[in-house]
């Protein structure tokens, strides 16, 4: 089967994108304005063959063992945990669509992150609680073995013990996807893992299913996030060159990469990435 899945950030007022989420320049180019958001809800329903599902229905159901479910899901995504959440979630349920909102567990409750409270509030109302680690290290697929179980499997029981249930979903930090990263997270539990690379086909990982994501940037028109949403090709296919031409020059460049980009951004003082710390 297709998993259409869309990864979002932020939704915050314009020029308060410090407000929600990690701060910073680097940062800010993931952050949609509310108007924007709501732009690309409205698109999505009108071009999308099915609405927006949860990967809770589509794949974790009583019975869900194999590939055996419809070819094409839709999936929106949103990553980091910030307090942005709650006015996404206000704006899903007027669809009656449910979203998926994964935790950087070690920043609960601080500036511009949900608290514990609305965490659960979220699952109350329906939507997906998954783990986007504890300290969310840009280069995951680099971490140590130790680093990436601690990782996961702190983040999964932060969750877990926060909502009285399993977490059985996560994102990864950063996308960099590899099978040591898969395997730490199946170890914690994980049954469905999202990550950044743009595709459409979804993996197994033993016991776990690995699914792509679309990046939408402050940028993105909500012609294009409907059109990825209805499964045109054009868009996917773009998105997925540059995403390959990034990976190779990342592979190359290392850290510098990292540096350069930080540079030309701009990244806030205020935070450290996992990897750095």
């Amino acid at each position: 089967m297709n998993a259409y899945s869309l990864m979002y950030h932020d939704v915050v007022a314009q020029g308060c994108e410090d407000g929600s989420g990690f701060p910073g320049g680097e940062c800010a180019r993931y952050k949609l304005t509310l108007e924007a958001f709501a732009g690309h809800l409205r698109a999505i329903r009108g071009r999308a063959h099915r609405h927006p599902a949860s990967v809770e229905t589509v794949y974790l159901r009583d019975g869900a063992h194999d590939l055996a479910t419809p070819d094409h899901q839709v999936f929106l995504t949103f990553d980091d945990g910030g307090v942005s959440a709650v006015s996404i979630a206000d704006c899903l349920d007027v669809f009656g669509w449910r979203g998926h909102f994964f935790v950087t567990t070690n920043y609960i409750g601080r500036p511009g992150f949900l608290t514990g409270a609305q965490i659960r509030d979220l699952r109350r109302r329906g939507h997906v609680i998954g783990s986007h680690s504890c300290s969310h290290p840009l280069r995951m697929a680099h971490c140590p073995a130790a680093k990436l179980r601690d990782e996961w499997m702190r983040s999964a029981s932060t969750l877990g013990d926060l909502l009285g249930e399993p977490c059985p979903v996560a994102s990864i930090p950063g996308g960099e996807y590899s099978s040591e990263v898969g395997d730490r997270a199946a170890a914690a539990g994980i049954r469905v893992l999202f990550t950044s690379r743009p595709t459409v086909r979804v993996r197994q990982h033993g016991e776990m299913r690995v699914l792509g994501r679309f990046a939408i940037r402050s940028t993105t028109r909500p012609q294009v996030a409907a059109a990825v949403a209805a499964g045109r090709w054009a868009p996917r296919v773009i998105q997925l060159l540059s995403w390959d031409l990034r990976t190779a020059i990342k592979s190359v460049a290392g850290e510098a990469y990292h540096h350069l980009r930080t540079r030309r951004l701009g990244r806030s003082a205020d935070v450290q990435w996992g990897d750095s710390l």
